[in-house]
């Protein structure tokens, strides 16, 4: 396996991780840190809604390079917000980055049948 320690999520999640020890008046992060897992899940459906309405207005319009730049900058957050969930509860990037490398090559059909076994 290949490891990149220089993986822009990998910056981010070391970022993120420094921000537990800020207070919510002078970070944003911190502040979702201190409401918790219900106030970050609300922020990753909220990212998660507006990118599926953006996917939603490129297959009426799919050369619209607005509507392409909104969906970029609508999975980057939707990523960000679920990367601080992810060092909210100190699960590293390279721990999914394992799980999506063991996957690879593998059916999504025969790899969903192997975890419901």
């Amino acid at each position: 396996m290949i490891k990149d320690n220089h993986h822009i999520l990998d910056q981010i999640y070391k970022i993120l991780q420094a921000r537990k020890v800020a207070t919510g008046e002078k970070s944003y992060v911190a502040s979702l840190y201190e409401k918790g897992t219900p106030k970050i899940a609300g922020k990753i459906l909220e990212e998660a809604q507006e990118f599926i309405d953006e996917a939603y207005l490129l297959d009426k319009t799919p050369d619209d390079e607005n509507v392409q730049n909104n969906i970029r900058g609508e999975a980057a957050d939707l990523m960000f917000h679920m990367m601080v969930m992810l060092a909210h509860h100190n699960v590293a990037p390279s721990d999914v980055f394992d799980i999506l490398e063991n996957r690879f090559g593998t059916s999504g059909h025969d790899e969903k049948a192997s975890r419901n076994s």
